[in-house]
């Protein structure tokens, strides 16, 4: 019998050759299916931005296309689509991420993309970089975000998201960098979180989270970032932070965290900044905050913290701004504060701190905000406060200050905001303050301040609110003081001003209070008041004014509080007086008027 043929060999030969051609064919096929997915996700968003791509994605070649990096074999390996300000409006249902085999980064931050976040975006294996920041992206993160193993970066900052943290979250091992800030996202930060043992930045801040912050937190000893600012977190900072000692960047405030300071935060020597304010902190501010060798910024305001102010605080000598503020500090403010000479920002208002402001805050050179208002301090300002020129807030309102106004405040053409009320202090007005271009706002009100207010007032062309009540200030109100077009607010009532009130005050037409009351005015009122339409409490009771009270007060539609009670005021109350709708209150009492039934 004759033996058949053998095809086994050709067979093989003919199985090898589909095999390669349908490889290289489905190779081929991997730009083109590319390109496709791309000009259907295109077709499938707003015109707008179809025609804007269609700008940008022109050729065959898709791989030359605005935002598109391919590699040799012309697959797409990077889309980034956020570096253009395209402001790409539509969602990503139509783009088929499966179709991008080799894309490692995915950038589609700072457009106007929304819906959801496709599940699908888990197909992506390769994915090193997911960025979708500032968008308005909405609903949750989809669990299949979890397949993304290679992941090393997750943004989807600023949108609307929602929803939990899915626990999928914590198989990306690889993660360095997390951030799903300013979202609302809600629920709890993962138990076990200490899983991402690779992360180096963790950004949770502006959500809805609530509970405690896990302690496993101390596992991620990568860690040099943590932001976790403004939820509603509670429970004690955890111990264990104290572990992680790459942390340069420890953010918690704005939270409803309770407990003590941690000691052992002293441990963080790479910290520079530490912002635990606005929570409900107590006891005292550890001794051990002084190894802090690299802090820049330190904030524990708006807490209910006591004790003293360490003097170890004077170790740190690179801090830049120290921040206390509203809470229930005591005793006093440590002299070792003049080793902090880069301080620019020393808020510490607020609390009940006692004895003497120390002298050695001459030495702060670069303060541009000094703020210790509202505590039970005494003795004297220190003398060189505004010794480098960069002072724009000085606050000390609210104590027991004596001695005389610093002399470097005469020069101090920086000053934004200044309020020294409620002391003791003295000296010549005229002679302690000088022309300040930027000033905006200065009350030296409730002092024993005295001499004649200066011409150079006038030249303050930014100042909104001049306050100088109840000082032993005399002489005239300069008419120069009409060139301050901005003032809003003038209060030199309960002093011993005498002479008329200057009509030039009718060029201030920003003027919405006026406060000239308990002083030694003569004279009529000047009509020129009449032209200050914004005016909403005009007060210049117990003077010596006389005349008729002017007709023009009648175009002040938006007075509420009238006060001329207490001077020699005569002949009839004008009737305008009774159009003035807004007026609430109103004294002409003791006085020389006749006709008060104008009503």
């Amino acid at each position: 019998m004759k033996a058949m043929p053998s095809f086994s060999i050709p067979f093989k030969l003919f199985f090898f050759l589909f095999f390669a051609s349908s490889h290289a064919f489905s190779s081929k096929t991997i730009p083109s299916r590319e390109a496709e997915a791309l000009l259907k996700w295109k077709a499938s968003l707003p015109s707008d931005t179809q025609n804007l791509l269609s700008s940008l994605w022109g050729g065959s070649n898709h791989c030359n296309w605005t935002g598109i990096t391919c590699n040799n074999a012309g697959s797409v390996t990077k889309m980034i689509l956020g570096e253009y300000e395209l402001k790409l409006r539509g969602t990503l249902h139509n783009l088929n991420f499966f179709s991008f085999p080799n894309l490692i980064w995915l950038q589609l931050r700072n457009n106007s993309l929304y819906g959801s976040i496709p599940s699908n975006i888990g197909n992506l294996s390769n994915l090193n970089f997911l960025d979708l920041s500032y968008n308005n992206f909405s609903g949750n993160i989809p669990l299949e975000i979890g397949l993304l193993k290679s992941l090393s970066t997750l943004s989807l900052r600023y949108n609307s998201i929602s929803g939990s943290i899915p626990r999928e979250i914590l198989n990306l091992t690889k993660l360095h960098q997390l951030d799903l800030a300013h979202n609302n996202i809600f629920g709890s930060i993962p138990s076990d979180i200490g899983r991402l043992s690779s992360l180096s930045v963790l950004f949770l801040y502006q959500n809805h989270l609530t509970g405690t912050i896990p302690i496993s937190i101390g596992d991620l000893q990568n860690l040099s970032q943590i932001i976790l600012v403004e939820n509603r977190l509670n429970g004690s900072i955890p111990k264990e932070i104290g572990m992680i000692r790459t942390l340069w960047v420890l953010d918690l405030s704005n939270n409803y965290l309770t407990g003590t300071i941690p000691t052992c935060i002293g441990n963080l020597s790479n910290m520079k900044w530490l912002y635990l304010w606005g929570n409900n902190l107590s006891g005292s501010i550890p001794n051990e905050i002084g190894m802090l060798k690299s802090l820049f910024a330190f904030q524990l305001a708006d807490n209910n913290l006591t004790g003293v102010i360490p003097h170890s605080i004077g170790n740190l000598t690179d801090l830049d701004n120290l921040v206390f503020h509203f809470n229930g500090l005591s005793g006093p403010i440590p002299t070792s504060m003049g080793n902090l000479n880069k301080l620019s920002v020393l808020k510490v208002f607020g609390n009940s701190l006692s004895g003497l402001v120390p002298q050695t805050l001459n030495n702060l050179t670069h303060l541009q905000s000094l703020q210790l208002s509202d505590n039970h301090l005494n003795g004297s300002l220190p003398e060189n406060v505004c010794l480098g020129g960069l002072l724009t807030h000085f606050t000390a309102s609210n104590n027991r200050l004596i001695g005389l106004i610093p002399s470097s405040l005469r020069n101090c053409t920086s000053l934004y905001r200044v309020r020294l009320e409620g002391n003791h202090l003295t000296g010549n007005i005229s002679e302690a303050f000088g022309i300040y271009p930027n000033l905006n706002f200065i009350s030296l009100s409730n002092n024993n301040l005295f001499g004649e207010l200066s011409p150079n007032w006038g030249q303050c062309h930014n100042l909104t609110n001049l306050q100088i009540s109840n000082n032993n200030i005399s002489g005239k109100i300069p008419f120069e003081l009409g060139h301050a077009t901005q003032l809003q607010e003038l209060d030199l009532s309960s002093n011993h001003l005498n002479g008329e009130i200057p009509k030039e005050l009718g060029k201030l037409k920003t003027m919405s209070r006026l406060f000239l009351s308990g002083n030694q005015f003569s004279g009529k009122i000047p009509s020129e008041i009449g032209l200050l339409s914004k005016l909403e409490q005009l007060d210049l009771a117990s003077n010596n004014l006389s005349g008729p009270i002017p007709d023009d007060l009648g175009n002040c539609f938006k007075l509420f509080n009238l006060n001329l009670s207490k001077n020699n005021l005569e002949a009839s109350i004008p009737s305008s007086i009774s159009y003035i709708n807004a007026l609430q209150s109103l004294d002409l009492s003791q006085n020389s008027l006749i006709g008060d039934d104008f009503v």
